[in-house]
């Protein structure tokens, strides 16, 4: 048998589906060439992409201003600094999140207070916050977290901690709208919103946050506090060392003016972000889409995370919860099942206060919402470039592993 029949008479390879990760970003051609237009630039940082940035995303969800960092870790920092939080001051922070939105407040010697969330949705809720005022006693700030783009109710939480600065992390909702029809992060009821860009969040920078606000004063400390809190404007300094003539300053002067940060973004990663934030309205459009078609699959078989009425989020994350006891399996046993059928899962979140360094700090505790919640969470495959056919896959997946 010669070799080129011999290869003809072999079987065809069958195309095995590429595995889905949880969350992904999405990166045009025209993403990759503002990059490269931003490298090519004789500015790769403090240029003019940043400020175009800021402009258009404060723009777009409807602030005041915005100042660009990061990452969102940063944002949470910069916003709890610009408002002055630190030793002896309490912050309350919801259970279920990442530690990245406590660790802000501690990163400032506050403390922390965690209040519980309501488990169909994982969210702080007025009711919640007020318990956890009732606990805390004098409050500072409070930072509700919008989980997977569903949306508190922030209203009602100022009005369940009056006098507390109200820093909303928004690093899962950009593109959310709340019941008032306004987008996340114009601050009605808030100090500051803070969003990140991190790969997997609606729009990607590679890293990179934004903190958004109503008052330009505080957007000028924050952009003084991203850059060590220095300062070059004549009307801010002091020293007269720093000046050649009165109302001069020289060339070369700068003065800092409060201890602060090396939170600044660069170029490229602006540059990025602001490519991907003229998407925004696609990508919310396809997560939506995606996530329609997951509750038309899944509505007969688990239970889906409650979102509360009169919003439309901008779905970061599609979770469910699932009763896994029930199931008969454990939760990790389900994970690593689905990973074999190429179905990237992830759980968000662990209870905060489960974490060892906050159980040494503060004890060990537990809320029972966020119990609750935590014990049925799993977050399955969501990112724009999914074919609906994906989502069949990953519910035909999670039926396979759970049912047989």
């Amino acid at each position: 048998m010669s070799r080129a029949l011999a290869r003809s008479q072999r079987p065809s390879p069958v195309a095995v589906p590429a595995p889905l990760p949880y969350g992904m970003h999405v990166v045009d051609e025209d993403d990759i060439a503002a990059v490269v237009a931003a490298l090519r630039s004789n500015l790769l940082a403090q240029g003019p992409r940043v400020a175009a940035f800021e402009d258009a995303f404060a723009e777009t969800i409807g602030a005041v201003d915005a100042v660009a960092c990061s990452c969102g870790t940063a944002a949470l920092h910069l916003a709890l600094a610009g408002l002055d939080v630190g030793p002896g001051d309490t912050c309350i922070v919801p259970a279920i999140t990442f530690v990245a939105t406590a660790t802000a407040a501690r990163f400032l010697d506050a403390e922390v207070v965690f209040c519980d969330v309501d488990p169909e949705s994982g969210l702080a809720t007025p009711a919640t916050v007020e318990r956890a005022v009732e606990r805390a006693g004098s409050v500072k700030a409070v930072l509700p977290v919008h989980l997977a783009g569903r949306v508190c109710d922030v209203p009602g939480i100022v009005a369940a901690a009056p006098g507390a600065a109200i820093v909303e992390d928004s690093c899962h909702a950009l593109g959310s709208i709340d019941r008032l029809g306004l987008h996340v992060g114009a601050c009605t009821d808030a100090a500051a919103a803070t969003f990140s860009f991190h790969p997997v969040k609606t729009i990607a920078s590679g890293e990179g946050g934004m903190v958004a606000v109503q008052d330009r004063a505080l957007a000028k400390r924050l952009r003084r506090l991203r850059n060590h809190g220095v300062t070059r404007e004549a009307q801010e300094m002091t020293l007269g060392a720093s000046f050649s003539a009165p109302g001069r300053p020289n060339p070369w002067s700068y003065e800092q003016l409060e201890l602060g940060f090396n939170y600044r973004m660069n170029e490229m990663e602006a540059a990025l972000g602001l490519s991907q934030l003229g998407k925004l309205n696609a990508f919310v459009t396809r997560r939506r889409a995606l996530s329609a078609r997951y509750d038309r699959l899944l509505a007969p078989l688990v239970r889906t995370t409650t979102v509360p009425a009169g919003q439309t989020p901008a779905p970061h994350l599609y979770t469910v919860l699932i009763d896994f006891p029930a199931a008969g399996m454990e939760r990790a046993d389900v994970m690593r099942a689905l990973a074999d059928k190429g179905v990237g899962t992830q759980v968000h979140y662990i209870p905060v206060y489960r974490q060892p360094y906050f159980r040494d700090r503060y004890g060990d505790m537990r809320l029972p919402g966020a119990e609750a919640y935590y014990a049925r969470v799993l977050s399955l495959p969501l990112f724009p470039a999914m074919a609906d056919e994906d989502v069949e896959r990953v519910v035909e997946a999670l039926v396979e592993v759970l049912w047989g």
